[in-house]
């Protein structure tokens, strides 16, 4: 902390992120004033007190920071736009059109963002749906004509479409990635109810239970900021090369390949992904099709924050997507072929295609062991649970994994522009 507030004091000093900084906090100001604009028809009161007896709608709601429990324009959170994200991720993968338009550069991220836009709509179209249907089931809203269902979806479609707009200003004028900003946000400003709710629930015999969750927690912080720092160094040497009179090359260095070089992204996916059999169950749940019906309550049991089965497949899913997101961001055939091109090789490895699967067999063997790190430190809450009897903090290792990820990365991102801006003052 006292790192981040150190670089966070420095940046200040420097007009341009100074201004950047500034114009993220203004939209994180907006952000938290549209999170407590309540849709209207819904009986906030009744809602909030579903939340509090309904472990998956809580975590939901911490995890859209609170906009879900006050049922704001924005109470989908970002859901539908991380859902577009993967599904235009895995296209990427599999369908050849659109895996070069992303190697197109700027253009075609700009054109892959605008598809991501497009699908998103559908979504929350359909989310916002399925969560009139689960209010209406609760009686907490009352059944809306044609008209009024319009305007309901469609406030709701567009309080996402607002959010999603909000995080792009943020990565495009503001510090960092967006995105994970506004649910960093979402997960720092629900903590005040958090705390005060754990409080309340606590029972003399679990305050100490509360001291080695803290002192756990602690120690999880800095497991996260170990592993999130830790590369493997892969030495590169330059042969020497010979131009009329001037020799160049002979120099030696590394290419720091990190254990977790997919950050918190992972962990964004999988959330999103693991909820989605629950958000399920709560549409077709009451369904009066026999069948519809015992496939929502078999998803409602088994797909409960508390469920093996639910754990199992969430660690399952951060494992998954390390691996994914770490093969779309980090290309072993373009490194090997940047080193080659620029008359390096790895000592014991010839260069092209041998730098490539050398590169590729270090890269698989690394993010295994962050993504069984990242994996542990998700299902962690839920173990922790059946010790200490805490049912107030069970998402407390996502929370945290996610705060510390987000806050590791902008402080790297301030050093960056930092750096930058003294290089560009002494240039000129």
């Amino acid at each position: 902390m006292s790192e981040f507030l150190r670089v966070f004091k420095n940046s200040f000093k420097d007009k341009d992120i100074r201004k950047k900084i500034l114009i993220t906090l203004f939209l994180f100001f907006v952000f938290r004033f549209y999170s407590h604009i309540p849709v209207a028809g819904v009986n906030v009161n009744q809602l909030k007190e579903l939340f509090s007896q309904n472990q998956f709608l809580g975590l939901l709601d911490i995890f859209s920071g609170g906009t879900l429990a006050n049922f704001s324009i924005m109470a989908l959170g970002l859901n539908p736009y991380i859902y577009a994200s993967i599904v235009l991720q895995l296209l990427t993968v599999v369908y050849p059109k659109l895996e070069a338009l992303s190697k197109e550069g700027e253009y075609g991220r700009q054109k892959i963002n605008q598809y991501t836009r497009t699908i998103t709509i559908p979504l929350s179209i359909f989310q916002a749906f399925g969560m009139y249907a689960l209010l209406k089931s609760q009686n907490i809203i009352a059944n809306l004509g044609p008209l009024d269902l319009f305007s309901f979806i469609l406030t709701m479609t567009a309080g996402t479409l607002l959010l999603m707009w909000i995080g792009e200003l943020i990565s495009e004028q503001g510090i960092g990635n967006g995105i994970s900003l506004l649910i960093f946000a979402g997960i720092v400003g629900g903590l005040p109810g958090i705390l005060g709710q754990t409080a309340l629930t606590l029972t003399p015999e679990e305050v100490m239970n509360l001291g080695i969750f803290a002192v756990l927690a602690i120690v999880v912080t800095g497991a996260i900021v170990f592993v999130n720092e830790s590369v493997r160094k892969v030495p590169i040497y330059y042969a020497k090369r010979v131009r009329g009179t001037k020799i160049s090359g002979g120099q030696s260095t590394h290419l720091p390949l990190r254990l977790n070089q997919a950050g918190v992204i992972p962990i964004i996916f999988a959330i999103s992904l693991v909820l989605l059999p629950s958000l399920i169950a709560n549409f077709i749940s009451s369904s009066k099709n026999n069948v519809l019906s015992d496939l929502g309550v078999f998803l409602a049991t088994n797909f409960n924050p508390e469920s093996l089965l639910y754990n199992l497949a969430y660690f399952l899913l951060v494992v998954g997507f390390t691996y994914f997101y770490t093969a779309i961001i980090f290309n072993p055939q373009k490194i090997a072929e940047e080193i080659q091109k620029h008359g390096g090789f790895i000592p014991g490895i010839r260069p092209g295609k041998p730098t490539a699967s050398y590169l590729n067999y270090i890269t698989t063997r690394i993010t295994l062991a962050g993504a069984l790190f990242l994996g542990t430190v998700a299902v962690l809450p839920s173990i922790l649970k059946n010790f200490t009897g805490i049912q107030a903090l069970l998402i407390g290792g996502t929370s945290i994994l996610i705060v510390v990820s987000v806050v590791i990365e902008t402080i790297k991102i301030l050093e960056v522009q930092m750096v930058t801006r003294s290089y560009d003052k002494f240039v000129k």
